[in-house]
């Protein structure tokens, strides 16, 4: 099964039934079988940008294993530095530092976002693009 790290655009899309995206990303989960990794930063601002119906909805989603949330590790903040300071033509968020340190530690290079231009940006180590999945 596919490892793909999952981005807050695409979170917020499938919980919030207007959202634009919304379809896509039902029919893109429905039709691919994957795994989904994110982090709590990413968690949390999918959290504050859904409407409050979707909230507690979100979150007995990750309880049920929708989406793996994963912990920073005490290594991480520094590497998620040396990428903001990188990226810092492009301001680069927290949640995408975190997504991108993330991606490293398991080896995935596949990513669920709805925000191509910045993860068309950003690299692995190593060089390595994201390959953008929807």
């Amino acid at each position: 099964m596919r490892n793909i790290v999952a981005d807050t655009g695409p979170l917020v899309a499938l919980f919030y039934r207007r959202d634009r995206d919304h379809a896509r990303v039902r029919a893109f989960l429905r039709d691919t079988p994957c795994v989904l990794a994110t982090t709590w930063l990413v968690a949390t601002e999918t959290w504050h940008l859904l409407p409050a119906a979707a909230r507690l909805q979100w979150m007995r989603w990750i309880v049920n294993g929708g989406v793996a949330v994963f912990e920073l590790a005490p290594e991480d903040p520094r590497a998620m530095l040396a990428l903001l300071e990188r990226h810092r033509d492009r301001p680069m968020d927290l949640a995408d530092a975190s997504l991108l340190v993330l991606a490293d530690r398991l080896g995935v290079h596949e990513i669920l976002t709805l925000d191509r231009a910045d993860f068309d940006t950003y690299r692995l180590p190593g060089g390595t693009p994201f390959v953008q999945v929807l």
